[in-house]
């Protein structure tokens, strides 16, 4: 795959997190930055607070992300180079973007989240945000335009994809190319053989539960998909692992036979050359998560983070992301990996972000009853 290596003004911050969403392996781990609460730029320590303050001007943009390397050095030179503005990112973790935003909030230190902002987050912290509409918001398609006012959706994560080891299925007796859906995992030889996250406290393991509960009853998140997401607990067998990346490694070093995680990851992998793993999007129907980019409120750099975020969705901005294993928001620009199939050869389906955001707590209770049983 193409990459774009180019110098990026980095600050960093040391944090743990909550969340999820390339290149190579290295790059693939790093993604999972807005997941597991880190990114490969992290070991370099973190003076990051005090640079924020000394830089800060009529020139600047000061970013807090739990986007990738990868991502960001594919986006980032292209706007300082066209706009002239210097971006001040720093990386952490989305729960260490959530925080220090929230803590901040009297005295902001950042313009812009870029990554650790979705409805659910911004229905919990409506007062963090100023509200901003891009003028290019109208050029995306409708349905990830800017949902409410308050931020822009820049990228779309795919939330099922399931990661085959062919080797194991072989073992298993099984074959991995006749495997195609989430029906499948309820296959009997695969019980305790499927690697899940916790969605309780995982970003990815929580986009996966609703995409089952979306695509498998007669109507969506009806109690008949309920009733599979229980037979689905069953064939775990207990397999709920605390990370996503232990899901995708784990399966990639046969561990396990199949991984339910998201597709940047496991299509890095691919990339890497891995010829033993298979990606899958289930047949059901897979959802791709939009993940947005807002302005801080009270920003002191507000017209240049305006800047950005437009140069974000910006048919520049979008085509930036071509060449890396993260979907554009834009979907008329096709990635280049030839691991990563078009939209129109996959049944895409579309998540209900509202109504998802509000039943959080009830549906990761309802989850927990189902895995003590």
């Amino acid at each position: 795959m193409k990459k774009k290596l180019c110098t990026v003004a980095v600050s960093l911050m040391v944090g743990l997190s909550l969340m999820a969403c390339g290149g190579n392996a290295k790059q693939a781990e790093s993604a999972k930055g807005s997941e597991a609460g880190t990114t490969a730029a992290e070991e370099k320590g973190s003076d990051s607070a005090e640079k924020a303050e000394d830089v800060k001007g009529s020139g600047e943009v000061v970013v807090y992300s739990p986007n990738s390397d990868s991502e960001i050095a594919a986006v980032v030179p292209l706007f300082e180079e066209k706009t002239g503005i210097k971006v001040i990112i720093q990386s952490m973790g989305t729960g260490d973007v959530l925080a220090r935003l929230e803590a901040e909030k009297d005295n902001p230190q950042a313009d812009v989240n870029w990554g650790a902002i979705n409805m659910s987050f911004w229905m919990g912290q409506q007062d963090l945000y100023e509200k901003y509409v891009s003028p290019n918001d109208a050029k995306l398609p409708k349905e990830y335009q800017n949902p409410n006012g308050y931020f822009e959706y820049t990228k779309l994560s795919g939330s099922a994809a399931l990661l085959l080891n062919k080797d194991v299925f072989k073992e298993l007796g099984l074959d991995a190319e006749k495997f195609n859906s989430y029906e499948d995992l309820l296959e009997p030889k695969l019980k305790g053989h499927i690697a899940m996250g916790d969605p309780t406290n995982s970003s990815s393991a929580w986009a996966e539960l609703t995409n089952m509960l979306l695509v498998k009853g007669k109507e969506p998140y009806d109690d008949a998909a309920w009733d599979w997401v229980a037979k689905f607990v069953d064939q775990l067998d207990g397999t709920i692992l605390s990370s996503s990346s232990q899901i995708y490694k784990g399966t990639a070093d046969g561990e396990y036979a199949v991984g339910v995680s998201y597709e940047d990851p496991c299509v890095s992998l691919l990339e890497d050359g891995a010829e033993n793993l298979r990606v899958v999007y289930p047949s059901e129907g897979a959802v791709w998560l939009p993940a947005g980019v807002a302005i801080v409120k009270g920003a002191k750099n507000e017209e240049n983070a305006k800047k950005f975020i437009d140069f974000l969705i910006s048919e520049e901005g979008q085509e930036a992301l071509k060449d890396t294993t993260i979907r554009p928001v834009m979907t008329s620009v096709e990635n280049t990996s030839e691991f990563m199939p078009p939209f129109s050869k996959i049944k895409v389906a579309y998540e209900d972000i509202k109504l998802v955001a509000e039943k959080k707590e009830e549906w990761q209770n309802r989850w927990q009853e189902l895995v003590k049983k």
